[in-house]
């Protein structure tokens, strides 16, 4: 297993988008959080290549979000999508408040 500190998540994210569109139906991607150590653990691997993310850092928590967005982009349109759009904040910007169906006044 190959462990990826806080100052290279960009080389995480980077391989393993390349290790989710080398085989997407293999390719797992888990997160762990262990409340007693303040930890974030997240992992992608396909059974042959492991690759893990560990860091304690709350802010971290953003990237984790996005590299989500990115996982869901690619699972939802298929490997060869586009991701260079995909980002937390302007998606959940961009849906619409529902409205509830309370009492009328």
């Amino acid at each position: 297993m190959v462990y990826l500190d806080s100052w290279e998540w960009d080389d995480f994210v980077e391989r393993s988008v390349q290790l989710f569109r080398a085989d997407p139906i293999a390719t797992r991607y888990v997160t762990k959080y262990r409340h007693c150590d303040g930890k974030l653990v997240l992992k992608v691997t396909d059974d042959r290549e492991c690759l893990k993310f560990k860091t304690d850092q709350g802010q971290d928590a953003k990237k984790m979000e996005k590299l989500n967005n990115i996982f869901f982009a690619l699972m939802t349109r298929w490997p060869d999508a586009d991701i260079s759009e995909v980002s937390g904040k302007e998606q959940a910007e961009q849906q619409q408040p529902k409205k509830g169906r309370g009492r009328r006044q």
